[in-house]
C-alpha cells in the first residue's frame, strides 16, 4: 500500500452521525435564541470542534453560549445515538478488510472522547479503535481547520505525515489534513464534491475505499 496509515475522521465517515447532531444542534442554538437551520449548521458548523461554535457564534452575535451549552448538547446528541445512530454503509467491510490486510488505521475527530466512544460502542464499531487508535480535538490546543490533530494522531501511531492519508467528509477536515501535508481522500456521500477542495480523489461510497488506497 502507498501509505503508512489511514487516518479516518468520525462523524460522517465512520458513524452516520451529522444529520442527527447537525438536526439537533441547530434546535439548540434555536432555543438559544440565536435561529438557525439544519442547513446552516451543516455549512457552518459540520466537521468543528465545540470551540469553534462559541467562537463563531461570540463573532457573530457578541453573545456568549451558556456555560452548560456543551453538556446539554452532548446529553441530547448522546440520547439520540441510542436511538438512531448507525454505522456508514459499507465502512464495518473497509475495516476488516484493512485489519485482515495488515493496514495501521485510526481516527482523529472533531468529536470529544466521549462522543467518539459512544458512538461505536452504539454501532459496534468499537472492536476496531482501541484507546490507542482514538484522537480527539481534546487532545490539541486547535481542532480542525488546524493541522494539530492530525499531526498528533500520525505522531502518536508512529508514522510521518507524507506516508498519511485523510478519509475527510467536512471541507474544515479538508483543509487540516492538507496543512498537514497529507494526502486526502473526499467522501462525498453527504458533502457535495465541490465543497472539498483540497481532496487528492472523491469518492461516494465507502466500499470503493481500499481500491483508492491501493
Amino acid at each position: 500500500m502507498r501509505y503508512d496509515l489511514v487516518i479516518f475522521d468520525n462523524d460522517g465517515v465512520l458513524v452516520d452521525s451529522e444529520p442527527i447532531s447537525n438536526r439537533l444542534l441547530a434546535a439548540h442554538l434555536t432555543e438559544l435564541g440565536h435561529p438557525t437551520s439544519y442547513e446552516e449548521s451543516i455549512r457552518d458548523y459540520m466537521g468543528s470542534a465545540m470551540h469553534r461554535i462559541h467562537d463563531l457564534v461570540l463573532e457573530r452575535t457578541g453573545q456568549r453560549l451558556p456555560d452548560d451549552f456543551d453538556d446539554v448538547f452532548h446529553a441530547r446528541v448522546f440520547a439520540a445515538f441510542e436511538r438512531e445512530l448507525t454505522p456508514v454503509a459499507g465502512v464495518a467491510d473497509v475495516l476488516e478488510r484493512l485489519s485482515a490486510d495488515g493496514v495501521p488505521f485510526c481516527v482523529a475527530s472533531s468529536g470529544s472522547h466521549e462522543r467518539i466512544r459512544v458512538g461505536h460502542r452504539t454501532t459496534g464499531l468499537d472492536r476496531w479503535f482501541e484507546e490507542g487508535r482514538i484522537f480527539s480535538s481534546q487532545d490539541v490546543g486547535r481542532g480542525k481547520p488546524a493541522p494539530d490533530l492530525f499531526l498528533y494522531a500520525a505522531e502518536r501511531m508512529g508514522a510521518a505525515p507524507e506516508r498519511c492519508v485523510v478519509v475527510e467528509d467536512s471541507p474544515l477536515g479538508v483543509r487540516a489534513a492538507v496543512a498537514a501535508g497529507m494526502d486526502v481522500l473526499g467522501f462525498t456521500a453527504m458533502t457535495p464534491a465541490e465543497k472539498l477542495v483540497g481532496a487528492g480523489k472523491l469518492f461516494s461510497d465507502m466500499r470503493e475505499l481500499p481500491d483508492l488506497l491501493a
